[in-house]
């Protein structure tokens, strides 16, 4: 099943890395972070609508995200799941569908990208509260957290436009509650450390 998905992303992405790399100029930070096989939710901040983007350039590996059901019911929502984005109703108190979706990708060894703050971050705040998902995906599939922060600007070739990966985190043995914290602190602190030049 995992073989047939996403083809059209597996057609593209060689091409749109090389295209978005040359365009933005990302600095990519600890890419070896993310595992070259097996299952793994990755996790981070979202300040930008090209936050995915800049996160699937740093792997040759697919990588499935979590993007708001809106881009799915749209004109565009064949390109949305030809390369396998998740949808996620933005305004449910709860996304049973998106989660159990994760739950079976990271089954089939696959790499899950969630925003736990699950909206843009408008605000003066370094990061947003964390929704329970990427914990919860994680502890149900005994999946590792590869953490991320995303700083700088959009710019063409621009001059700090920076993604860091934290070390795995595994959160399989605690509390959920705990869990989500230990998450947040660990984005946070990347967060701060990228923006100081750490």
């Amino acid at each position: 099943m995992k073989n047939n998905r996403a083809r059209l992303y597996k057609i593209v992405r060689p091409i749109f890395t090389v295209l978005f790399k040359a365009y933005y100029n990302p600095k990519i930070i600890n890419k070896e972070a993310i595992p070259k096989y097996g299952a793994a939710v990755i996790a981070g901040n979202h300040k930008h609508a090209l936050d995915p983007l800049v996160v699937d350039v740093c792997t040759k590996r697919v990588m499935h995200t979590l993007a708001k059901k809106e881009l799915h019911d749209g004109k565009f929502g064949w390109f949305y799941r030809a390369i396998g984005t998740i949808p996620v109703d933005l305004h449910a108190n709860r996304n049973k569908e998106a989660l159990d979706l994760a739950v079976q990708h990271l089954n089939e060894g696959c790499l899950i990208n969630v925003s736990p703050e699950a909206k843009r971050n408008y605000t003066q705040e370094i990061v947003l509260p964390f929704k329970f998902g990427a914990v919860a995906m994680a502890q149900r599939t005994k999946s590792k957290i590869i953490p991320y922060s995303i700083t700088g600007d959009y710019r063409f070739r621009s001059k700090n436009l920076k993604i860091t990966f934290g070390e795995p985190l595994d959160v399989t043995e605690i509390p959920i509650e705990e869990a989500n914290e230990v998450l947040f602190t660990t984005v946070k602190e990347l967060i701060i450390h990228a923006k100081k030049g750490i």
